[in-house]
């Protein structure tokens, strides 16, 4: 069984700043991509940034220059720094982690943390 518990989201207001973080536990024997996604109120779940283990990260171009994404492998945990956030930033943030706990890797989801940006 594996869980990724997500914190740090909150209310903020706009120009502030927020940090997620999202800790992945249970019987892991490895981690590739890491993610965060956010879905706003009526809008389809988009990509906000990605990690992998090689390779680059990537950052939609709404948040580029604004947010960040790191990694600690040794913890099984990945963040998300955003800056000068925005009210258009408003969404509940979700972490993902492709896992592979046998053979098989499969993404897992968190169960999501609400931002919201005051105007």
């Amino acid at each position: 069984q594996v869980q990724l518990v997500e914190s740090g989201g909150g209310l903020v207001q706009a120009g502030g700043s927020l940090r997620l973080s999202c800790a992945a536990s249970g019987s892991i024997r490895s981690i590739d991509a890491m993610a965060w996604y956010r879905q706003a109120p009526g809008k389809q779940r988009e990509l906000v940034a990605r990690m992998p283990t090689i390779g680059s990260t990537n950052y939609a171009d709404s948040v580029k220059g604004r947010f960040t994404i790191s990694r600690d492998n040794a913890k099984n945990t990945v963040y998300l720094q955003m800056n000068s956030l925005r009210p258009e930033d408003t969404a509940v943030y979700y972490c993902n982690a492709d896992i592979r706990i046998t053979v098989v890797q499969r993404p897992y989801w968190g169960q999501g943390t609400q931002v919201t940006v005051s105007s």
